[in-house]
């Protein structure tokens, strides 16, 4: 069954937002606001259904032609069909109806900073490999019209940085027949990582056995080091190389090994940590609780301002990382639900969750001992939003400045600002 759409706005899903003559939302991938499409529907419930498009019967000025050749069928990208501009409105507009909808929260979001590269901007790229019978190999992203499927895919993706790029290519050359010098098994997740100096480090995660790690190293250019973390919450175990590379971070000297947390789009974390900072406003004597710290980006500059600082991370390789740069400061390895309300209070706190959002905990937290001032970076709009609605008995929300740290997605990195409105 084909219906006639106008399409009128994106979903937080990367999909095309119209209606139906019956009043039910159609969801239609990779439509702009503007277009009006034959779409099939493969998809109905009570409220909504979910088409793929037919054909274009009339372009939004918004659409443009994709520039990566795999962009049709692959699921890594989700909005790479609207002009740049459009892409940012369009995140825009998703942060503010999920503080809207969500959150019960009405607040200004001024346009979305850009990021200073569309394309080529990853330095990590996260990979499906599927070993498929008969020697055959298969690796990349997921099928979007088939997600149990792997798109078979190299370092012509257009998302990575081009050494990552490079490195990627190099891999796939590299492994061998069945992939047989990386670990075994049937599937595996591969995130290759790359420095500022053109460094590479590889994670293997899932499979058994070792491999032959040190024969990747000696023949893909760059790559330092092979790592493994054979299930979801092991510690990563190093198979072969160094056991860090050394990376610069906007001027910060950083020691990165397994799988230690960096924003994978540097020039647009530069822009976010500043206003981040900003925001801090470290002086002399104030009390700063960054939670969810990672390698204590935030911490370290705001201890060079004098600040009283007190990191709260689960990663133990980021702890470890966080402690050699910050010696005098107090770095807690936990959970920062467990951790938080032995901390607090603070002048601020800075959460950096990961997309889940804040733990009931942490917000439970937050709300018995309030900080001065909460700042709180999201990489998820929605569930930012409930956290908002959670904190808002003593915590207000006072602004949201968004930064695109992910071009042809529809995720977006927001910084919001809350206020105790207690004291």
């Amino acid at each position: 069954m084909s219906e006639r759409l106008t399409i009128e706005s994106i979903a937080a899903g990367g999909a095309g937002v119209g209606r139906l003559a019956d009043g039910r939302v159609a969801f239609v991938a990779r439509t702009a606001p503007g277009d009006i499409v034959e779409a099939r529907l493969v998809e109905e419930k009570r409220r909504y259904v979910r088409a793929e498009p037919l054909r274009v019967v009339t372009s939004s000025p918004q659409r443009r032609t994709p520039p990566c050749r795999y962009y049709e069928r692959c699921g890594g990208c989700t909005i790479e069909h609207l002009s740049y501009e459009a892409q940012l409105e369009a995140k825009r507009t998703i942060v503010r109806e999920a503080m809207r909808r969500i959150g019960g929260v009405t607040v200004d979001v001024p346009p979305v900073v850009a990021s200073p590269s569309e394309f080529r901007y990853r330095n990590r790229v996260s990979i499906a490999l599927r070993r498929i019978g008969g020697d055959r190999v298969v690796s990349g992203f997921h099928d979007r019209l088939r997600p149990d499927r792997v798109l078979d895919m190299d370092g012509a993706c257009l998302l990575p940085e081009a050494a990552v790029a490079e490195g990627w290519s190099a891999l796939r050359a590299a492994w061998g027949p069945n992939a047989s010098r990386l670990p075994s098994g049937d599937r595996l997740r591969l995130t290759l990582r790359g420095t500022s100096r053109g460094d590479l480090t590889l994670l293997v995660e899932g499979g058994y056995g070792v491999g032959r790690a040190d024969e990747l190293i000696a023949r893909v250019p760059g790559l330092c080091s092979v790592w493994q973390r054979r299930a979801p919450g092991d510690a990563p175990v190093l198979l072969a190389g160094a056991d860090h590379v050394e990376e610069d971070w906007d001027g910060e000297r950083v020691l990165l090994g397994g799988a230690v947390f960096l924003q994978v789009n540097r020039g647009t974390a530069q822009a976010l940590e500043a206003h981040v900072l900003d925001c801090v406003a470290p002086g002399t004597g104030m009390r700063l609780v960054d939670a969810y710290c990672g390698v204590a980006l935030h911490a370290r500059r705001a201890a060079r301002a004098g600040a009283d600082v007190v990191g709260i991370e689960l990663d133990a390789q980021a702890v470890a990382e966080a402690r050699r740069a910050l010696p005098g400061a107090r770095m807690i390895e936990a959970r920062v639900e467990d951790a938080l309300p032995e901390v607090l209070p603070g002048d601020v706190v800075v959460v950096n969750p990961p997309r889940a959002g804040l733990a009931a905990e942490a917000a439970a937290a937050l709300v018995a001992t309030p900080p001065r001032r909460l700042v709180y970076v999201s990489c998820d709009p929605a569930t930012l939003a409930r956290d908002a609605q959670r904190l808002m008995p003593v915590l207000r929300m006072t602004g949201v400045r968004c930064f695109d740290m992910f071009p042809q997605t529809t995720h977006v990195e927001t910084v919001a600002e809350f206020e105790c409105v207690t004291m």
